[in-house]
This record gives C-alpha cells, structure tokens and sequence, in this order.
C-alpha cells in the first residue's frame, strides 16, 4: 500500500512516481498512453506556461472539457504553478458558463472542441478572460493546447505549497439560484487521500488499472483520478458515459477497481453487452452521489461478481463522509438501505435545530467534521459562516438518522435540492429559468420518483389568467437558459401554490402525491 504521508503537497503527485517508475503507465486514453515520466513533464510545462502568462498564486484558471488524459497535466501543472483549477461543468448553458468564469475572475481558459461556439458566444460577458487555449486545436484565434505546452520549458518551478493553499475549486448549485465555488485545499487533499487510501475504494496497487468515469467538474470524477496516479496505478480515462464503452475496457483494459454513479450501474446492467460480459477482473465497484435501490444493488452483485463499496459525501467535504463497506453489503445484515458509518478520520453526527445531537432513531440534520471540510465559499463569507460552525462542523443539509449500531441513513433532505442521475438540481435555479416565460404566474420545481434517473425534475406551473402554454413551450423557453439535466422532465398544472403564512411555497405538500408508500422521501 503506498505512503500517502510521501506527499508533501498534491504537486508531489507527479515526481514521487516520474523519479521512481518513470517509464510506467499512468494514464491510458483512446489511442494513447501517458508514461508517468511524461506526465511529470508536461506538468512542469504547462506549471511555466501558467507562470509566464502571469498566473500568480491562488489564481483561478478554468478549465471547460469532456474528460481527457490531457486534464491531469493541466491540473499537476496548475498546482506545481500554485494555481487553482476551476472545473466548469460542461453541462450548463452559456449564461451560466459566463457566471461561473465571472464569479472565479478567471483569466485563462483551457476549453474542449465541444465548448469552442459556447465560448465564443459569451467571451465579451466575461471581461477578465484574457487567454483561451484550444484543447483540441483546430481554432483560428486560440493557441492549440500541445503546441503551447511544448513551446514551454519542462522545468519544474519547485514552487513552496502551504497546507491552507486552494488547489481546487468546484462549483456546486445555489440555493439562491447562483452557484458556490467550494474551496478545496492542498490540506484537504492530504487529508482524504489518508482517509480513502485505508479503505477499500481507494487502496490501489501499481499493477491496479482503474476506470476514471465520471466527470471531472465533479469531486469524484477528479479523487478518483488523483488516488490512482497518487498511487502509481494505472489510470484508464472515460471520454464520455456510455455504458457500451465502459464494459468494453472493463474486459479489454482488464479494469479492477472503478467508482460509479448508481444511474450509471443502473445503465450498464440494462445494457445487452453486460450480460455476457467478462467481469472478472473487477475487485471493487464504489458509488455514491446519489441513493440506490436494493433491487439495482443485487443485481449489481451478481452480474459483476466484485465487492461494493458505498460512499457518501460532498464536494464541501472532499467527497469524505460515510462508507457502506463491502462485507456490509451482504442482504443478512439488514444494512443495504444505509449509507454507512463515518469514514477514518471523520466525525458525523445528526443534530436537532438548536445544534444538539440526537440519539439513535431521531431524525435530524447530518453534520460533518474532518480534515477535508473545505477551507469556505469562493467569495461568500456569510454561506461560509452558515455551513461551517466554530467548531468546524459542516452542515450538510441532508436529514437522516443513526441506527443502534451505528449506521447512518438517509431520511430527507433540509434543502430543497434534487438529485437526478446523480446531478443535484436546485429548484430556485430552474424556478427563475422558467419564470421569465410571458404566461407564466408562479412556478414550483420538486423532485418526484423516478426508475432511471432515481429523482426527476418536474414543475408545477400557475399560468397567468388568459394566456394559453404547453409543455413543450416552457421546456423550450428554458431550455436555452439552464443546462439541459435540470430541465424538468414534466410539467403540471395547478390553479395556486400551496403557500404558508409568510409566502414561502410548501413544497412538502406538493411533494407527497407523488411520494405516497415510501419509507423514505430519497429514491
């Protein structure tokens, strides 16, 4: 097992194994191979790069793109630079590309082809972007990413990285309506990397070949992909999530370890190639992000045949918080609905309103304390002040409960936030997309059960006296002002809101039809 504690800051990443294994494979992506040695390098190009484009410490530097080999030398070279890698999600309509890239004062920009028009379209709202860099090359005005990163000397600046430094900055839905860049520290990846490497999900060898799926906008995508080159496994990169594609390495790349989203696990059992598949070289499935049901994890069990591992945390936490270990998975021990006890070197507890926690059985906020709750909110000190106390519990805004021994469940959620397919959606952000529709009175957004997605948006819409809309029309209007998985999958109608005394919507009665006969009001 290695010596995380080898890590002096996370720009060690890269030269522990380049001194070491230089010749190694770290990275394996369509149709070509990343040697340790070499992503090492190209770290230390893109780190002279950064610097000579007049990145100093603590700058943010966006980086827009579906995943790619090419990201981890962006990111290894942003930290060895002392930048900040903002990971924008690709998923968001321009406007809020804009907000994210205004909010971080981002001067560069490393963009994939795919984002090359949405950038273009929104470069004059964003007055701070000085430099664009191509990924993918190919554009008349930007520098192609290669040709710029090889114009750059390979010599590692060996610049100091103190534990409070921010390293990484992702961006997670508002309840206001405005996403919250999450301050992520070199400290609190120091921290989970010693949490995740003494659990199964993240004890990789260097002959372990590690399937990195999920996006790199989100926490798991990039601890996933910082475990395994931490490590010196052998890291095998998903350009998209297509369930095709991921049996297809799993049997060809001989993938031992991967971490996926429930929907996801959900999709490639439903996916014809699965059964017949050869799974065998699988040791562990982790998922997390979102709820899973019993029948999909048993399912998921037998066709893949490895052990699983569930994790629950956030982006506020590093993605830290609870495992579900795999001997825990097994159907006799009455545990498949939790999601766990606190991970090494966490504190979780549930509290009431006043702060106090509760015993076993009562229902109340989960609250987390460790090393990998964030340093604050990008530029919210008062969001900061309400998530974090004084004694350093963050409060996740998720309800549940603790059994007798110990094991913590999901019950509800304090914030109003939808999960879909392992995306969390806020109803205040479709709410204000669609209330700009000219016949539209008042909008509600709840989330409601659903078989593939776990949760799916849907809005309950007043229409203004005299004006007729459909369906299709609002979808439409909002469509082209909020990304396209936070569009609500269906609409109804109503002739008022439920609302309380002071005007707030109560979304709990709104809510309950469609959750009737549910043990628990998560799916």
């Amino acid at each position: 097992m290695f010596d995380f504690s080898r890590l002096k800051s996370v720009a060690d990443i890269s030269r522990v194994h380049a001194a070491e294994r230089p010749d190694a494979v770290a990275l394996d992506f369509r149709d070509r191979t990343t040697s340790f040695g070499e992503l090492d390098k190209r770290a230390s190009q893109v780190a002279q790069g950064l610097i000579g484009l007049g990145q100093r410490s603590g700058a943010r530097v966006g980086y827009l793109g579906k995943n790619t080999d090419r990201y981890f030398e962006v990111l290894l070279g942003a930290f060895k630079a002392r930048a900040v890698i903002v990971g924008v999600n690709w998923r968001l309509a321009p406007p809020e590309i804009a907000y994210v890239l205004n909010d971080a004062r981002c001067e560069v920009l490393f963009v994939g082809r795919e984002f090359y028009a949405a950038i273009e379209s929104i470069r004059a709202e964003c007055p701070n972007l000085k430099t664009v860099i191509a990924m993918d090359g190919e554009h008349a005005s930007w520098p192609a990413y290669e040709s710029w990163r090889d114009a750059q000397q390979a010599r590692d600046p060996m610049l100091p990285i103190a534990p409070d430094d921010d390293v990484i900055q992702l961006y997670t839905s508002g309840t206001t309506g405005h996403p919250k860049g999450v301050q992520l520290t070199n400290a609190n990846y120091l921290s989970i990397f010693a949490c995740l490497g003494n659990a199964p999900l993240g004890q990789y060898e260097p002959a372990d070949v590690v399937l990195i799926a999920m996006p790199f906008f989100h926490v798991a995508g990039v601890n996933i992909g910082l475990l395994t080159l931490a490590q010196g496994a052998h890291g095998i990169v998903l350009g998209e999530t297509e369930p095709a594609e991921i049996v297809r390495l799993i049997q060809s790349k001989r993938v031992t370890y991967a971490f996926l989203v429930p929907a996801l696990i959900l999709f490639v059992l439903n996916h014809p190639l699965a059964k017949d598949a050869d799974f065998s070289s699988l040791k562990n499935i982790s998922y997390g992000a979102s709820p899973i049901s019993d029948d999909v994890l048993l399912r998921a069990r037998q066709v893949f045949g490895c052990e699983f591992l569930q994790v629950y945390g956030l982006t506020e936490t590093t993605g830290g918080g609870t495992f579900l270990l795999p001997a825990d998975h097994d159907p006799a021990r009455g545990k498949l609905r939790s999601c766990g006890q606190p991970a090494p070197g966490h504190e979780v507890r549930v509290v009431d309103g006043g702060g106090q926690a509760l015993a076993p059985g009562e229902v109340g906020e989960i609250q987390i304390r460790s090393g990998n709750v964030m340093k604050g909110y990008w530029n919210k000190p008062d969001s900061t002040a309400k998530a974090i106390d004084a004694e350093g519990w963050f409060a996740t805004g998720d309800a549940g409960f603790f059994d007798p021994d110990g094991y913590l469940y999901i019950h509800d959620r304090v914030k109003d936030m939808i999960v879909s397919g392992g995306e969390n959606v806020y109803p205040a952000e479709v709410e204000n997309a669609i209330m700009g529709h000219p016949a539209i009175a008042d909008v509600a957004v709840i989330g409601v059960p659903d078989p593939r997605w776990g949760e799916a948006v849907k809005a309950i819409v007043v229409k203004k006296p005299g004006l007729a809309v459909s369906q299709a029309d609002i979808l439409a209007f909002a469509r082209t002002r909020i990304a396209g998985y936070k569009l609500p999958k269906t609409v109804d109608f109503i002739d008022a809101l439920p609302r309380n005394p002071t005007g707030k919507v109560l979304r709990r009665e709104l809510r309950k039809p469609y959750w009737e006969g549910r043990d628990r009001q998560v799916n």
